[in-house]
């Protein structure tokens, strides 16, 4: 949908953008964020020709966008400034079919449009069509500056830290409803922020500029798990710091199992797991190590051949070390295509077990 080939912007001796490349997907939510002074607000102004590189190719739709009218590729392309920009003598109904009246809809097209895209924002056609921007607060006022960038359904919509003026109760609301109007209406939008939280919020793709240059492309997870460099680590802050210390088998055990020693008798095994609902036992040995497991399937086909349930543990369950790596065990259970994995102390004592559904939930609430 937008390619960047190689990017180049000067003014004066101020290199603004260096050898920029990337490209942007139908459908994505990029996300262009970095310090001030990066070069995120002129990439987004290269778009929609506000701005002219000096060199280096900029398609959209598989057109170089130098060989396109100014007027019409920005009459097809949204733009959303956080100065919102309403015409302060147009009702939110004349505001928001500006650029459909520029394309010559009729009268009736424009009111459909503007009762279907209030309609998204909540926002009564019949409460809010007719009153002017001086009449609505902030937020509903940046709600309408939203839906005229939507008004003549362009397939792009750029965003130039729309919501960064607002309070961060507002700003939230309207994060949420612009991530679900992308969605709901398959826009590709370009958003400009500074804001980490924002862009982890709302992003498909995550471009990081620094000094006008790409620094890393990433999604959200994968700039989380992996920043390129210490710059991308101070804006993610202790989001990564609280990422980086391992997790552990012994962070997803549990710890009320069900031991017995080896020299137990196969009655008094039986009648324990039938008490405790319980269809397997972890065996110790005297002097308390791990020796292996047993099931209610081996008790009970043993028949009376034997008195003691030492002959029938079995020691083939996959087992970890309470300091293992969680990940590592995981894909070792589900390898295994064992019900649990039994964690050992580095005494080779029991510690718990982990099954599937523990580590799922510990997982989830570390998420």
């Amino acid at each position: 949908m937008i390619h960047f080939k190689s990017v180049k912007k000067s003014i004066g001796k101020s290199v603004i953008l260096k050898d920029l490349s990337f490209i942007i997907k139908e459908g994505e939510f990029a996300v262009l964020i970095g310090p001030s002074g990066c070069g995120k607000t002129t990439t987004l102004k290269m778009m929609n020709r506000l701005i002219e590189p000096d060199a280096g190719e900029i398609y959209i739709d598989g057109q170089e966008t130098s060989t396109v009218n100014r007027v019409k590729l920005r009459r097809s392309i949204g733009y959303v400034i956080q100065q919102i920009g309403l015409f302060p003598n147009m009702t939110v109904a004349q505001n928001i079919c500006v650029v459909p009246k520029l394309l010559r809809y009729d009268k009736d097209k424009c009111n459909e449009i503007t009762q279907e895209l209030l309609e998204l924002v909540n926002m009564p056609y019949d409460e809010y069509a007719h009153k002017y921007p001086s009449e609505l607060s902030g937020g509903q006022q940046q709600r309408v500056g939203v839906l005229r960038a939507l008004a003549a359904s362009p397939p792009i919509v750029l965003m130039d830290e729309p919501f960064g003026a607002l309070d961060p109760m507002t700003r939230n609301v309207l994060q949420d409803e612009i991530a679900r109007l992308q969605k709901k209406l398959n826009k590709t939008i370009v958003f400009v922020t500074h804001d980490m939280d924002e862009a982890l919020k709302l992003a498909d793709k995550i471009i990081f500029m620094d000094a006008g240059e790409v620094v890393q492309i990433a999604s959200p997870e994968e700039m989380l798990a992996n920043p390129a460099n210490d710059l991308i680590r101070s804006f993610m802050g202790t989001r990564v710091s609280s990422r980086e210390p391992m997790l552990k088998a012994a962070d997803f055990m549990r710890t009320n199992v069900l031991t017995v020693s080896k020299n137990r008798g196969l009655r008094e095994c039986t009648n324990l797991m039938a008490s405790q609902d319980y269809d397997s036992l972890l065996v110790k040995n005297e002097d308390n190590t791990y020796a292996g497991t047993v099931s209610i399937d081996q008790i009970t086909g043993s028949g009376k051949s034997v008195s003691t349930i030492a002959s029938l543990t079995s020691n083939h369950n996959c087992v970890s070390y309470v300091d293992d790596d969680a990940q590592e065990c995981f894909e070792k259970l589900v390898a295994s295509g064992d019900r649990y994995m039994v964690v050992l102390n580095p005494d080779d004592t029991i510690a718990g077990i982990v099954t599937k559904t523990s580590m799922a939930k510990a997982m989830a609430d570390v998420l």
